[in-house]
């Protein structure tokens, strides 16, 4: 018997029907199996829900008062069965015991490789003779699917250590300081509350805290601009200064000698504004939460969905490079059966040129759609989620499309005028050729046209104001800029990013309110104690560090028990002058929880 072991039910639905055409669907334990005939033998597919196994401590070790936090940093974590699992690895196996092959048909990135290393393991337990092979797919298509079974690999055990290396970090570093936070303040905790610590979570948090300080701290300052309406021959035009003046006086004396001008500059320039390159995750993520107001965590779920439905490809990728593998012609062809048809059938009648990124991850192709649907479709599927589901598709394939569309063209436009002692200017844009825009809304630009004048014509100003201005503080963090900075910085992974965003939001230290990312008192209170006393631990490049060093493993070959030795080292010095500095610290946090509790009873 072939066992195909899939990391959603949904997945090991659609390939027992690709490769088996028909299937019997029955429960094991309350796992749906699917039955079929493949390669002239009998086979079963069995979705599973992600991680099977996780790392943890010893049971005496996780009694937080039983040893000192900083004794974790001299514990060696366990591999261990998940609780939430059970039925699953029940059923694995059952099956697992009547297995010659089995196929591993987990999501083709490294959560998916460690989760096919976690199945093998499950598997060996019950029937050592079972030969194992690896299956990887980037999309839910009767084409990936068969063409992946017909060329089977094995598991990349480095990418398995990778996931194994960060998960044993993680865990240490996060028990570590979780601990030692709530253990220093205890006293001040409502029953069942605890104050949490991760690599990547706290310095997401530090990102926050930091930009609404900034705000807080700021101080508005007074200027003054000069306006003016400004007659070129038949036309009027609102003009400006480029100058700002610290006193109104200073600007009136200036707005006085404003009469009669001339000219200077009329510049009329077109310009080519260019499509967008191939859709990686976390720029999906961050037009979903600009332009649609769907968050980054529900966004790469319903993203997740869609790649299980088989309408995209899948939606975990840092690559912006379209392969040569991919046939763009044939995806242009399946499009032409959905809403976005008529685009998709001018740019195979016209021809289309793909833009290019310069990210490779050498896993996966760009996101791109892979079934042609309507809205209607959408909507049968997806049932109450619909909505959102539409939204990210339809978001998914206008991307796609605009890939192959030729540029917007506009005429930047320039007038300057000089009266004497000061210049005036205004700018504008006028619209030759929509090209991509057509498509791709969400990044036309407004129409701003100037009149046609020329360099040497008289010019008078008709109406002249002095305008009060104040400098404004940085604005609040969007969820957008956020995952932006994390990228910068190094923050996760695309396929965890949001993950850290909500972890926060979970915690109570941050609220996501109309996209914006704002920290609570307790949230500042915590990430203000720790950069004062220990700002290694949330600094935004800590986490940069880590990832690096887990990279090297697949990339050099590094040890993974010599990495997190390095790791653990490094972080025990950051500990050790936090626990010189506990009085402090408590003194700070619970002066903040105190402010809370009264403020919640008030």
């Amino acid at each position: 018997m072939k066992l195909i072991v899939a990391e959603k039910r949904s997945v090991a639905q659609s390939i027992a029907k690709f490769l088996g055409r028909s299937y019997k669907s029955q429960k094991l334990y309350g796992v749906s199996v699917y039955r079929f005939n493949y390669g002239g033998g009998e086979a079963v597919a069995i979705g599973l829900s992600g991680h099977i196994m996780d790392f943890d401590f010893a049971a005496r070790q996780n009694v937080w008062t039983w040893l000192p936090p900083e004794e974790l940093f001299n514990a060696t974590p366990i591999l261990v069965l998940r609780g939430e699992t059970l039925k699953y690895v029940k059923a694995l196996k059952s099956l697992a015991t009547k297995a010659d092959e089995v196929y591993l048909a987990l999501d083709a990135d490294v959560e998916g490789e460690a989760i096919a290393y976690e199945t093998a393991l499950v598997v060996k337990m019950v029937n050592p003779r079972a030969r194992l092979y690896r299956v990887r797919f980037n999309a839910v298509t009767y084409k990936e699917i068969v063409s992946a079974f017909q060329k089977p690999t094995y598991i990349d055990l480095k990418k398995v250590e990778k996931v194994f290396t960060r998960m044993q970090v993680d865990l240490t570093l996060g028990a570590v300081f979780t601990r030692f936070l709530t253990l220093t303040v205890r006293n001040s905790l409502n029953k069942g509350q605890f104050l949490s610590y991760g690599p990547c979570q706290t310095p997401v948090l530090g990102i926050v805290v930091t930009r609404e300080l900034q705000r807080r701290n700021f101080k508005p300052e007074k200027y003054y601009v000069i306006k003016a309406v400004v007659e070129i021959g038949s036309s009027k035009v609102e003009m400006s200064a480029d100058a700002k003046f610290k006193t109104k006086g200073e600007a009136e004396a200036i707005a006085a000698t404003i009469k009669r001008g001339v000219v200077k500059i009329a510049v009329y320039k077109p310009h080519y504004v260019e499509p967008p390159e191939p859709l990686e995750t976390v720029e999906l993520e961050r037009r979903a939460s600009r332009w649609l107001g769907i968050n980054s965590k529900k966004t790469l779920d319903i993203a997740e969905e869609l790649y299980r439905a088989g309408y995209i490809s899948y939606p975990r990728t840092e690559t912006t490079i379209y392969p040569p593998t991919l046939d763009l012609k044939e995806v242009l062809e399946e499009l032409t059966a959905g809403e976005h048809g008529p685009y998709a059938l001018e740019l195979l009648r016209k021809g289309f040129k793909p833009t290019r990124g310069d990210s490779d991850d050498g896993a996966h192709p760009p996101i791109y759609p892979t079934k042609g649907a309507t809205r209607a479709e959408i909507f049968k599927v997806f049932g109450k989620a619909g909505g959102h589901a539409w939204a990210v598709y339809d978001l998914v394939v206008r991307h796609f499309l605009a890939t192959l569309s030729p540029p917007a063209l506009v005429e930047k436009q320039k007038i300057v005028v000089s009266f004497g002692k000061i210049e005036l200017s205004a700018e504008g844009q006028r619209t030759i050729d929509e090209g991509y825009w057509r498509i791709y809304p969400w990044e036309r630009q407004p129409e701003k046209p100037l009149p046609r004048v020329a360099p040497g014509e008289p010019a008078r100003a008709v109406e002249i104001r002095v305008v009060e201005r104040e400098t404004e503080p940085p604005p609040q963090m969007t969820e957008s800029e956020l995952l932006a900075l994390m990228k910068k910085y190094g923050i996760g992974t695309d396929a965890t990013m949001q993950d850290h965003i909500y972890t926060n939001i979970k915690r109570g230290y941050v609220k996501l309110v109309k996209g914006k990312c704002i920290p609570t008192a307790l949230g500042i209170s915590l990430a203000t104690s720790l950069f004062q006393y220990a700002p290694e631990l949330i600094e935004p490049t800590v986490r940069a560090k880590i990832e690096k060093s887990l990279n090297s493993i697949v990339k050099d070959g590094v040890s993974p028990a010599k990495l997190i030795a390095e790791i653990k080292l490094e972080f025990s010095k950051y500990y050790q002058n936090l626990k010189a500095k506990r009085e402090e610290i408590k003194k700070a946090l619970e002066t903040a929880l105190y402010s809370i509790q009264q403020q919640s009873r008030g």
